[in-house]
């Protein structure tokens, strides 16, 4: 099978369509979500899930449209195939709150991620740095600990639902890691030292423990990046 051409001559907007719903907040605008012990805690959770994987949909296919020039054709691939991971984790999720008698856009979602992705739309290693290796990374930390909890209340398949997502969230991290390592590398930079001025420089937020380090390393984000980074 022959392989489609590869261009990037469309500019892209700086941010993506959304639907009507749900109403977009800031951070500290958003209600507390309440105890994932009852049906309204849980699907308030799942709601916030199925945001993160919605924005993440239109974060992969930004890094390709916006920085995929400048890299090989495997980078396209593999932010490619996020994407598609990034889209049946949201349809999961979706179908679960439908299931519980909710939906995606029922309850209001923050607008933090794009936000980062607006800090960093200059900058490829910026990107890569914030989103896969410092906001993705922060998933492999705090979902086993939700999962446990919906353990706890019974909800075996909503915490089916998020081990799937947390496998498939350790190779989105490694895609970020292996590239950011790829173009720091060409530059003839530290990468460790290159990640932590860079998120010094354009995250908002702050890089806290405790860190999942086993799995990060599985994504090859080792303790030397983020380690002097925790606050």
């Amino acid at each position: 099978m022959g392989r489609l051409a590869a261009r990037f001559d469309t500019p892209l907007p700086d941010r993506p369509a959304r639907p009507a719903s749900p109403l977009l907040l800031s951070p500290v605008q958003m209600p507390r979500r309440g105890k994932v012990g009852s049906d309204r805690g849980r699907i308030a959770m799942l709601h916030a899930l199925a945001h993160i994987e919605f924005v993440a949909i239109d974060l992969a296919f930004d890094l390709i449209g916006r920085f995929g020039e400048a890299f090989p054709a495997a980078f396209v691939d593999d932010w490619m195939r996020v994407g598609a991971e990034e889209a049946m984790h949201f349809a999961l999720l979706d179908r679960r709150l439908r299931q519980m008698g909710s939906h995606y856009g029922a309850l209001p979602a923050h607008d933090g991620l794009w936000e980062a992705a607006s800090a960093t739309a200059g900058d490829a290693l910026a990107r890569l740095a914030v989103v896969p290796m410092v906001l993705e990374a922060r998933a492999l930390d705090i979902t086993p600990a939700t999962v446990a909890r919906f353990e706890a209340v019974g909800d075996m398949t909503s915490a089916s639902i998020l081990r799937r997502i947390v496998t498939d969230e350790i190779r989105h991290v490694a895609a970020g890691t292996n590239w950011f390592n790829w173009a720091t590398n060409r530059l003839g930079v530290n990468a460790a030292n290159h990640y932590q001025m860079l998120v010094k420089r354009h995250f908002r937020g702050s890089v806290k423990p405790p860190f999942n380090d086993s799995a990060r390393r599985q994504a090859g984000l080792t303790e030397d990046y983020y380690a002097a980074l925790a606050t």
